[in-house]
């Protein structure tokens, strides 16, 4: 009877519903019906959700491999000498030709105060060599008119010989004869003498006259050295190259710096981003499309750019160690192609971009 009155307490639902726990009314078609409606229109709306993020990320390509870059220039020195001026500082701005530090000029100095006695010298050796050909042009006008005098007197010499020659032998002396043809013969020999005498002095101006070429290109082998002692002298001032910010100084006051030697880097006012796109994400890039630039330091500022250029060529192809594909067993990977991307207008420029900085572009590719 214990037994049969148990089972008269049992719950009829339990009796309707073996698989129901106990306790636990059970659920309404209604509110099944309601439960998949509500999970029909999650789901609906997360596909929907999905399907807009598809179509509006389709336009865009952003990469995380993407920094500020810029052309800085490292200055060295070109000369040997201590510095004795070191006239900027650490991350201090300077305009394009200011000078950055000065080496000790006197030795320099002196050598281009050599060069330029060595000068005056070479210079004035040329006005003494015209000076030489001028004397010794007259002096072969005076031997040319030396030639036209002997050429007189040999004729004179020659009619006298005759005249003595056509009369009669009894009305002059042997004497008056041999003298005639003594005569004439000396006349000869003093107009060769002269011809002579004009040749000598023509090859003398023609001497000469390679003497000033030798003596003009000294002074212009001696003007060369006086150019490059000021050269030389002109370096003892370093100048910078281009505007920017003084940066990596690693040259002191009174150090001694030898030709060659890194003493600052310039980093330049115009910068620009280079990012690195997977090559699948080149398919619609193009020149001239615009780029949203968020930069990690200053996550809260949208720069505006555009693309510049991209490299003909991947970044493998031009590291220190270029992938050997031809060689070993070959593993696909998807390069990466470095894209140049200019900002626009002056916005970046009041934010303190450095070289290196992450940044995060956007490229609107359609």
């Amino acid at each position: 009877m214990a037994g049969s009155e148990s089972d008269m307490e049992t719950p009829s639902g339990a009796q309707g519903n073996p698989g129901a726990e106990p306790g636990k009314a059970p659920v309404s078609p209604a509110r099944k019906r309601l439960n998949l409606l509500i999970g029909a229109l999650v789901l609906t709306v997360l596909v929907a959700a999905g399907v807009l993020y598809w179509l509006h990320s389709r336009h865009y390509e952003s990469t995380d491999d993407a920094f500020i870059d810029s052309n800085q220039s490292q200055i060295a020195s070109q000369i040997s000498g201590r510095v004795i001026e070191l006239l900027v500082a650490d991350n201090q701005h300077v305009d394009k030709g200011q000078p950055i530090l000065r080496i000790d000029p006197r030795d320099y100095q002196v050598k281009l105060e050599q060069s330029e006695a060595q000068e005056a010298n070479a210079v004035a050796q040329v006005a003494q060599a015209r000076a030489d050909l001028t004397v010794q042009i007259a002096n072969l006008a005076q031997q040319e008119a030396q030639v036209r005098v002997s050429e007189a007197d040999l004729v004179q010499a020659k009619q006298d010989l005759a005249r003595f020659l056509g009369v009669d032998p009894a009305a002059i002396t042997r004497q008056q004869l041999d003298q005639s043809q003594a005569s004439a013969k000396s006349s000869l020999a003093k107009l060769d003498s002269a011809k002579q005498a004009v040749a000598a002095a023509q090859a003398q101006i023609v001497s000469q006259r390679t003497k000033i070429d030798a003596t003009q290109a000294s002074v212009r082998q001696i003007q060369a050295d006086v150019d490059n002692a000021k050269l030389q002298l002109s370096y003892t001032e370093v100048d910078a190259p281009q505007a920017g910010k003084i940066t990596r100084r690693t040259v002191n006051l009174g150090n001694y710096v030898t030709p060659g030697q890194a003493l600052v880097a310039v980093v330049p006012d115009d910068m620009w981003v280079t990012a690195n796109f997977k090559e699948t994400q080149l398919i619609h890039m193009k020149v001239g499309q615009p780029v949203d630039v968020t930069v990690d330091a200053y996550p809260d500022k949208l720069l505006h750019a555009h693309v510049e250029s991209l490299q003909r060529g991947t970044g493998s192809v031009f590291s220190s160690l270029p992938a050997e594909n031809a060689t070993g067993n070959y593993v696909k990977v998807v390069q990466r192609l470095p894209v140049k991307i200019v900002f626009d207008g002056d916005d970046w420029r009041s934010l303190p971009l450095a070289p290196g900085l992450s940044v995060s572009p956007r490229v609107t590719v359609q």
